[in-house]
């Protein structure tokens, strides 16, 4: 691939790097919590200008939209190497605008505040640095580099059983990323001693012949970190203990952004190093995806606590995208990684829109939330409308990539299709049972409290437009999917 876009200053070094630069603003600022949370918001708000300007700039390129390499630890072969085409610059917007909704939702943070906007700082530089990352180092760094602000935010500013969840969450990834270190470090040094080359740059390391056996050790440490990170069933475990313990931001980027660090570490690393590998695993890989689909749709639907159903709903939404991956065609990868930046903000969306809730009722039990149409009518339509796009419903984000996700799937293997139909059904059982349980009914809300405030408006109209935009006219991002995955599919070696 080529750059397209001729820009001699490093934009993707300005776009990686500047959140560290608002995480030092935090730190001088930290005795004054006013501060630091303006520091925070205009640091996130402009990365996602950056972000922005960058996909005007980038409007019919093709190739690598962007791309920085430089000599970096020579001796070692590793280099400074950053890249950016369609799916990474996708990518890169929704972290930069779940980044400024997670900053927002937290504005009243008061405990440690230069510490807690410091860490969703530094953990925008190592999500953004995973999607922009070509040198396997520079990849793996980054990949540990977001890790650790989540592990402090869920274990500092969580609920009740914070220390638990975090250390869960600690394992579970970590073991992963042990795995996925032995794998590039083996890689390494069986290229090196194949061509004298010793390098950790993707291109180079594409290149290596690997037999089938070695290939499939190798491909399977990668993909142990990657799937613990989606989640895939069964390594999903560690998400709604997470996810019901984490600070509303936290959630926000967990279900937002890192599960996608996942999938992006497959379609970018896994499947071209290792395509072999890949295409024997395809089989495995659809299985657990429906598994995972009903299984997790099943216990969504017994939760009584929001955030619960949320997060077992992201293990569903997660099992259609690496459904439509394994079908390896087309219209099934265009659609899943659709849904994947559709359902990063709808569920980003819920997240923010649960914490609204929580504040207001004092809960985040089913049985205690009925009747909040009549009490808070603004807020509610808005979680009804996101509620209804995490569902599929047509017109809404999340419906535009599952349809082509189930046709794609229809295409390559009809009997996987037709089984991830019936998922659809079941995601809607529990989303409806959601709705009815919160906003209908006689209200059994003992607080009360205004109606949205004019901070939350500003962070649910741009989700909800976006909710309606992606779900009407998704034409946008599937022009920008378009030429990198059929670059992935075409260099992957797979038929």
């Amino acid at each position: 691939m080529t750059a397209s876009v001729a820009v001699h200053f490093p934009l993707l070094s300005l776009l990686l790097w500047l959140p560290l630069g608002g995480t030092l603003l935090c730190l001088l600022f930290r005795h004054s919590g006013n501060l630091c949370r303006w520091a925070s918001l205009l640091t996130t708000v402009a990365v996602l200008c950056l972000s922005l300007w960058m996909a005007f700039q980038s409007l019919g390129g093709n190739g690598w939209l962007f791309y920085e390499d430089a000599a970096w630890i020579e001796p070692f072969g590793i280099r400074y190497m950053l890249g950016m085409d369609g799916i990474s610059l996708l990518l890169v917007l929704l972290t930069a605008l779940l980044q400024v909704a997670a900053i927002l939702i937290s504005w009243q943070q008061k405990e440690h505040p230069a510490f807690f906007y410091a860490l969703i700082l530094v953990m925008e530089t190592g999500i953004i640095g995973v999607f922009l990352a070509l040198d396997l180092v520079m990849f793996y760094l980054f990949w540990e580099l977001m890790l650790i602000p989540m592990f402090f935010l869920i274990g500092v500013w969580g609920h009740e059983n914070r220390v638990y969840a975090a250390v869960k969450f600690f394992f579970f990834t970590l073991a992963g990323s042990l795995c996925l270190l032995l794998a590039i470090i083996s890689l390494y040094l069986i290229h090196g001693g194949q061509t004298g080359e010793y390098t950790f740059a993707l291109e180079a390391l594409r290149q290596t012949v690997l037999t089938p056996g070695t290939e499939m050790i190798l491909y399977v440490g990668f993909m142990l970190a990657f799937i613990v990170k989606v989640p895939l069933f069964p390594f999903h475990t560690w998400l709604p203990d997470a996810h019901t313990e984490a600070p509303p931001a936290g959630s926000v980027d967990l279900a937002g952004l890192l599960l996608k660090t996942g999938v992006y570490g497959m379609i970018r690393f896994a499947f071209p190093l290792f395509p072999g590998a890949a295409e024997r695993s395809l089989p495995l890989l659809a299985v657990l995806s429906l598994v995972g689909i009903f299984y997790a749709a099943w216990v969504a639907y017994a939760q009584t606590d929001l955030k619960r159903v949320i997060a077992y709903s992201s293990v569903a939404h997660l099992g259609f995208v690496i459904l439509g991956l394994a079908a390896w065609n087309q219209l099934a990868w265009e659609g899943s990684l659709l849904l994947m930046i559709n359902h990063g903000i709808t569920t980003g969306a819920l997240f923010v829109m649960i914490a609204m809730i929580s504040d207001r009722a004092g809960t985040r039990e089913l049985e205690h939330l009925g009747g909040l149409w009549s009490v808070f009518p603004n807020l509610s339509a808005f979680f009804l409308l996101f509620c209804l796009a995490s569902l599929g419903l047509p017109g809404l984000a999340n419906f535009s990539g599952e349809i082509l996700v189930l046709f794609g799937t229809f295409k390559a293997q009809p009997l996987w299709g037709g089984l991830a139909v019936a998922g659809v059904v079941f995601s809607a059982a529990y989303m409806l049972r959601v709705v009815q349980s919160s906003l209908w009914g006689e209200s059994k809300v003992l607080q009360r409290s205004d109606d949205l405030g004019p901070r939350e408006w500003l962070i649910l109209i741009p989700l909800a437009l976006l909710v309606v935009l992606l779900g009407v006219y998704p034409a946008p991002v599937l022009d920008f999917l378009r030429e990198p995955v059929s670059l992935l599919l075409a260099t992957g070696g797979m038929p």
